[in-house]
């Protein structure tokens, strides 16, 4: 996570707030930066930080239990119920049976009917006499609704016959699989739950554990809000979990098909790629028409199909930098921005234009560990203007400092969605990402001033 984040400080394209810098820029000057201005003071701070990661940088990062299908545990509360003759179970549908468990936040995830097995069953499906239910609960809990529903317990799922670390046979039965996802910080599933989206009607899925910040959840799973990087273990066939990841902005971490492209159409996004590259690096056309073509130019030849072009687009990125431009500008024209300049220049710095460039590094980092990075490059360029004019120094080193602090947001879980996606999966603590994030941020500051002050020249 933090890689990707070093990376993209080194070119025009390879982070939000380059762009933004890059449009504040323009408005001043006339004259954006180009592709690889960046590349000088980013690339050597890029490759500062991952040497330090990679020599010893890595230790600082606690030992936590990654999230995997093996680890949720499903046995110690998956609990196996027979329907014996004459139980007031029988002849009822699934549906009916879950309300009678409803207190026992219980869920049937599947159906033994003979020598068949029926994983995931829908909710109007009858069940019989002899059916074995296997019922997602914590036993203690589950034992009084069973007696009410005259079912008798066959035992917990885990036994003799189950292979070390590999799930219920019952879970995984006809083409049905156990697949992990964890959510994005742009997930529209946020905030909702399981049994809001009905995932079992619409998708034919069951959720069977759910593992946030490496801690596993047990009861309550179909009435517990979503977090941005919750890790959920579905239960369903691959195609299910595919729609269902690709409509609430999922990442599939485990068991998932690789689907891998034809060479032809490899090359030709590959050849696109580059192409939009060189054109706005030579100044053919301007970056955002450059890329703007490759993107035609991928549809028209057919390598992306136009359907799936809008579900690439970040769209929350898009709706907050067209809330938060205007708001930018508000703060330049009305002298907010000159005020606050103003009070870092005469308070802080003293006058001193090295001190100020230090100033705006250290809180243009603060800001992005716990604001969104574009929203931090926004809000500080017009500040960042306002320094440079009021000492009479050339704005581009400040404007180049906010585009390197807004990257680094290394202390927190919030900051960046790079280190949202991995707190569940790698089982991390919002705690545990200063460990390592607090050296890194010291580590940026030491290494971009010197080279801001040689490449940028104040």
């Amino acid at each position: 996570s933090f890689s990707t984040m070093l990376g993209g400080m080194a070119t025009l394209i390879g982070t939000p707030p380059n762009l933004i810098v890059s449009g504040f820029r323009d408005q001043l000057t006339g004259a954006p930066f180009a592709m690889f201005d960046f590349s000088p003071v980013g690339g050597t701070v890029a490759l500062a930080g991952i040497a330090f990661i990679a020599l010893g940088g890595w230790r600082l990062v606690p030992e936590r239990q990654a999230a995997a299908i093996d680890q949720f545990q499903t046995a110690a509360y998956l609990t196996e119920a027979r329907i014996p003759a004459g139980a007031r179970a029988a002849g009822l549908r699934l549906h009916e049976i879950e309300a009678e468990l409803a207190d026992s936040s219980a869920v049937v995830v599947g159906l033994v009917r003979g020598d068949r097995t029926i994983a995931a069953p829908r909710p109007y499906r009858e069940v019989r006499e002899g059916d074995i239910l296997l019922i997602e609960a914590e036993s203690n809990a589950l034992s009084k609704a069973l007696v009410g529903l005259g079912l008798t317990l066959e035992g917990d799922v885990k036994s003799a016959s189950r292979e070390a670390g590999k799930p219920p046979a019952a879970l995984t039965a006809g083409g049905v699989e156990l697949i992990e996802v964890t959510v994005r910080p742009t997930s529209p599933l946020i905030g909702r739950t399981i049994g809001d989206i009905r995932l079992r009607d619409r998708f034919g899925l069951n959720l069977l554990a759910l593992s946030r910040e490496g801690r596993q959840q047990l009861v309550r799973l179909h009435a517990l809000p979503i977090r941005a990087g919750d890790v959920l273990l579905l239960q369903g066939t691959p195609a299910e979990a595919a729609e269902f990841a690709g409509q609430f902005g999922l990442v599939p971490l485990a068991r998932r098909a690789i689907s891998i492209p034809s060479p032809a159409k490899a090359l030709g996004i590959s050849l696109i790629m580059a192409a939009s590259v060189l054109i706005g690096a030579l100044g053919i056309l301007p970056p955002a028409v450059a890329f703007s073509g490759g993107v035609v130019a991928a549809v028209v030849l057919n390598i992306v199909p136009a359907r799936r072009m809008y579900d690439a687009v970040d769209w929350p990125v898009i709706d907050l930098l067209g809330a938060l431009m205007p708001v930018a500008g508000a703060m330049a024209t009305s002298g907010a921005a000159d005020w606050l300049a103003r009070g870092l220049v005469d308070t802080l710095a003293g006058g001193r234009p090295v001190l100020a460039l230090v100033l705006v590094l250290v809180v243009t980092m603060c800001l992005s560990d716990f604001m969104n990075n574009a929203a931090t490059a926004a809000v500080m360029c017009p500040i960042a203007v306002g320094i440079a004019q009021r000492m009479g120094v050339s704005a581009d080193p400040y404007l180049m400092a906010v585009a390197i602090a807004a990257s680094c947001a290394f202390l927190t879980p919030i900051g960046h969605q790079n280190n949202t996606l991995i707190l569940g999966p790698g089982g991390f603590r919002f705690g545990d990402y200063w460990r390592l994030g607090l050296p890194m941020e010291l580590l940026v500051l030491a290494v971009s001033v010197p080279v801001l002050l040689v490449v940028w020249p104040l």
